[in-house]
């Protein structure tokens, strides 16, 4: 597993994986940045400095996050969240085929170890408050506001 630290707007992002696949991104106040960028990494590095710099809006790079299936389920659909659009925690619930896992749901969006990538930031609550973000709010609404400048539109 190949480990790397870059500077983003938000603080400093930690990069984990391998030949498999990205399996952590996480953010933190602040760190040392890494001099030197694992071959596995670099276009993960990439692709994250274009996505701060509004020249991208999709990721195109091997995913592999440690979860349970439900989780894992849970990413997956966070992942068919469009830019610049959001969702709530009910909508995805259902989506998912159970209104009453809303808590479960909640909770595994919550553990997402793929930070901006799995797009966990785009799930806000039904009243369209910005709840819960293990980041913390102020990124939440940075995120938000960096992928629709203008105005949040709800993708239901």
């Amino acid at each position: 597993m190949q480990t790397v630290f870059i500077n983003t707007p938000l603080g400093t992002a930690k990069i984990e994986g391998d030949t498999n696949g990205v399996s952590v991104i996480s953010i933190r106040e602040e760190g040392e940045i890494s001099k030197k960028i694992p071959i596995e990494l670099k276009e993960v590095v990439l692709q994250l400095q274009e996505y701060f710099a509004g020249k991208r809006t999709q990721f195109n790079f091997e995913l592999n996050p440690k979860g349970t299936d439900f989780q894992k389920k849970v990413w997956k659909a966070l992942l068919e969240i469009p830019y610049g659009k959001t969702t709530s925690y009910l909508e995805l619930s259902k989506k998912l085929g159970d209104v009453k896992a809303i808590r479960a749901v909640a909770s595994a969006n919550g553990k997402n170890p793929l930070w901006i990538v799995v797009p966990c930031h785009r799930v806000i609550g039904t009243d369209g408050s910005l709840t819960g973000y293990a980041g913390g709010l102020w990124r939440k609404k940075w995120l938000l506001e960096h992928e629709n400048p203008v105005k949040q539109e709800s993708l239901f």
